[in-house]
């Protein structure tokens, strides 16, 4: 019983990190497994069923075809081993090292010859012989056609196979069997070739592409930081500038006792002052969220990432037609579900719709592809360990509004927020609900 709880475990486990993957990680699993699979297809069938045939030719061919099905596993074995550095040395992310060759280089030989004793003692049967040299070069190939260029693979692979070929006319292999051995070689060349290298390129320019989104986005935030920092050295600057003139000022006409410095730190005061509201401004600016521009945004965003993304309402009266301090804390929302939506699950559509009541407006973002997890962190007042709808609950909270998250149905996940109309901005331009008795806005630390 712990032995099929022990199964099970393991299996929820390789779907759970399954799912947790992302779909560019997904895919290069995929290539990397069916790779490592070719190999060990081949291995179990043309390499393995025509050795059946030794058993009847006596103890020398048994041991050879022993020698040479050993021999095959531990040649697939290192092929697997040595895919994922092929991988990356095919992207040149990270050099092969030379050195994991020397060993795949001498089993391919061992094999070789073994297969040439076989035929000689008759351990091998005719159309035995030409699956035997099917298998032969595969699990050798599929790493070395990814560290070397196309065309040192073929001069090599046409050497081999000469080679073969000539090996096999020494031992007194029929000319037939030759062609067709030749044919085999020239067969799984060209199959190793268009399985390995097109797969793993289309792999390296997904990849390539990836990183050319990740490097934008992080030029977007490095352009975001610089702008933020031209402002508050626009705003702080001259302020700064001026209050230590005017304090100089006022400390020599004080020295000098003379009644105008305290006209000269009154008006220091009401300078600082004023850079406190404008430093207040510039950050509210970059703290605010603008609904259409994050309708756009999400919009774009979840498009990129291959999410078909149906955006309703935005034209209406409960977008544009919505007090600002409405579309703002609906802009928070936008933003949070959207992000959630492209870190959990795998959906593939995603909706985006704006309504408006007789006293309020209602946000709901839908996304399928919710079966296998929790897109958006869980269910209603559950976060999942996550902290963004539990702010955002915070958040519009405070407006008199509300939010609620949940599965609807097998594949659908669900956030409905809903803002009421009355909701508008404190006398310091935070977000803050109707003037109740009981309201009280939040502060900021820096407000304080």
């Amino acid at each position: 019983m712990k032995g099929l709880r022990g199964v099970i475990g393991r299996v929820r486990g390789w779907r759970r990190g399954w799912h947790e993957r992302s779909k560019l990680e997904r895919i290069d699993l995929y290539t990397r497994v069916t790779l490592c699979s070719i190999t060990w297809f081949f291995a179990v069938s043309w390499g393995l069923l025509p050795l059946g045939d030794a058993l009847d030719e006596g103890p020398v061919a048994i041991a050879l075809a022993g020698a040479f099905l050993a021999a095959n596993i531990a040649q697939s074995v290192l092929s697997n081993r040595n895919v994922a550095l092929a991988f990356d040395a095919y992207r040149g992310t990270a050099p092969f090292p030379p050195g994991r060759l020397r060993l795949p280089v001498a089993l391919q030989v061992l094999m070789t010859g073994l297969l040439v004793a076989l035929a000689a003692v008759g351990g091998v049967k005719e159309e035995g012989l030409v699956l035997l040299v099917l298998d032969l070069p595969v699990a050798f190939a599929i790493p070395y056609v990814l560290i070397v260029p196309v065309r040192r693979f073929l001069l090599h692979a046409a050497a081999f196979s000469v080679a073969v070929v000539a090996l096999l006319a020494a031992v007194g292999v029929p000319g037939g069997l030759l062609f067709g051995a030749f044919v085999s070689l020239v067969v799984v060349t060209l199959l190793v070739l268009v399985s390995a290298r097109p797969s793993v390129w289309s792999l390296s320019v997904m990849w390539q592409a990836e990183e050319a989104r990740d490097m934008q986005a992080r030029l977007a935030v490095a352009e975001e930081r610089l702008r933020f920092g031209r402002d508050m050295h626009d705003v702080l600057g001259r302020n700064l500038s001026v209050i230590a003139l005017k304090s100089e000022l006022a400390v020599e006409l004080a020295q000098r006792g003379n009644p105008a410095a305290m006209d000269q730190m009154v008006e220091v005061q009401r300078i600082a002052r004023a850079s406190q509201q404008e430093v207040r401004d510039v950050v509210r600016g970059y703290r605010e969220a603008d609904l259409p521009t994050e309708l756009m945004g999400a919009q774009g965003v979840l498009q990129a990432a291959g999410i078909t993304c149906t955006v309703e309402g935005a034209d209406g009266p409960a977008g544009i037609g919505a007090p600002a301090a409405v579309q703002a804390a609906l802009g928070w929302v936008v933003r949070e579900t959207a992000t959630n939506v492209l870190r959990h699950g795998d959906p593939r559509h995603c909706w985006i719709r704006l309504a408006r009541t007789r006293d309020a407006v209602v946000l709901e973002v839908e996304n399928d592809g919710a079966g296998a997890t929790r897109p958006l962190g869980g269910a209603d007042g559950d976060d999942g360990g996550g902290s963004g709808l539990a702010g955002l609950r915070v958040r519009l909270g405070a407006l008199g509004g509300s939010l609620s998250a949940g599965a609807v149905g097998d594949d659908l996940f669900r956030v409905t927020a809903t803002v009421p109309l009355t909701a508008r901005p404190d006398t310091n331009g935070r977000l803050a609900p109707s003037p109740e008795p009981s309201a009280a806005p939040s502060v900021l630390p820096e407000e304080r």
